[in-house]
């Protein structure tokens, strides 16, 4: 073991708290199974040790139609497009109805930015899904901004008034990388870092709960992936503070997916180590959230069952539909029975839980 990873080592076990140059040492220099070990310990501190969850819920995209041209992203359209949609109401009702038939007790929804769009049309949406008798984790932070900017009301009561019509928490769609020479580089209209996390904050503050995200493996440096860690945890120091309910409820990373995308090709694929070596020093260093979370979606199945023993104390989503990830031509399924499988053969106790992590 190397002296300075020692180092890190002895004060992880007193409980401290770990720098950002430690977590870029982490990075550089310790090997998987020391990484595991710290995960491991960090992560049974936060959650039960011996439990892992997942949450059965629908991925609906509400329309594929999108202005930001995201350089990564394989699903949007441009308005007009052959193949652009905008999914009819009836529609969303009838896939909530399924939803709720195949034992799901959520929707992810979350769209292209699409200019055609009303706010009235947001607000429907999240009444819908409210009528059905499902939990919306809904909308990312652009398109937050992109309603406040519809409607001519501050962040914050935009957020309120979705919440009136069915809206429950906030998933952190569309951070990427929260460095703003990064974000110009791969999407220049998606709005800087500062705009995401003010997003965020605003739903903290008045008691909303949020998850916090990160896609790696578009070019960024290993101190641009600890920056975007940084940022989350200080947002978590202060929303936990307020004591007001709103705050991360977990963090979730997945490598970049460069099918059907301009950087096919461009851009080596992440590995199975870089993913289970960033997600066991995101653990480490998110100490401030209690759920970390497996990406077996883009990673599969034996990585994402690895992951569990690198930090990861949930499944993530069973995923009754999935859109985004599958247009880039990435394509894993799970059922119940499989994913609580894979919890066993692990060595933990699966338990179903809600968006919010309460359990069922």
């Amino acid at each position: 073991m190397a002296a300075g990873i020692k180092g890190i080592w002895n004060e992880l076990e007193l409980g401290s708290r770990i720098g950002e140059s430690a977590a870029l040492a982490l990075f550089r220099e310790a090997e998987l199974p020391e990484l595991a070990h710290l995960a491991t310990l960090v992560r049974n501190r936060r959650s039960a040790s011996d439990q892992v969850t997942y949450v059965i819920d629908r991925n609906i995209n509400f329309t594929n139609i999108c202005d930001r041209h995201c350089s990564f992203c394989a699903f949007h359209c441009t308005p007009g497009a052959a193949g652009a949609y905008v999914l009819p109401l009836e529609t969303l009702r009838e896939k909530c109805r399924e939803t709720r038939r195949l034992g799901g007790t959520g929707v992810l929804l979350q769209g292209g930015v699409n200019p055609e769009l009303p706010w009235s049309h947001y607000l429907n949406l999240s009444q819908t899904i409210r009528e059905e008798g499902l939990w919306l984790h809904g909308f990312s932070p652009v398109e937050i901004r992109t309603m406040s900017q519809l409607n001519g009301l501050s962040l914050g009561r935009t957020l309120e008034v979705l919440r009136e019509a069915g809206l429950g928490s906030l998933p952190g769609g569309g951070a990427e990388i929260l460095v703003d020479q990064v974000r110009a580089r791969i999407a220049p209209l998606k709005g800087s870092s500062g705009d995401w996390l003010e997003v965020m904050e605003e739903a903290h503050k008045i008691g909303m709960k949020t998850t916090g995200t990160m896609m790696f493996g578009i070019g960024e440096s290993l101190e641009d992936r600890v920056e975007h860690l940084r940022c989350l945890r200080q947002q978590q120091d202060r929303a936990l503070q307020r004591a007001n309910g709103g705050y991360h409820t977990a963090f979730a990373a997945w490598p970049f997916q460069s099918g059907n995308t301009v950087w096919a090709g461009r851009i080596p694929a992440a590995t199975h180590d870089d993913y289970l070596r960033t997600i066991s020093v995101s653990r480490i260093y998110l100490d401030n959230f209690e759920h970390i979370q497996s990406s077996w979606v883009t990673m599969g199945d034996k990585t994402g069952q690895l992951a569990l023993h690198f930090g990861c104390d949930d499944m993530g989503s069973l995923m009754l539909e999935e859109n985004v990830v599958s247009a880039a031509g990435t394509h894993f399924e799970f059922n119940r029975e499989e994913i609580e499988h894979l919890i066993r053969n692990a060595g933990y106790t699966p338990r179903q839980r809600d968006n919010i992590y309460r359990s069922l």
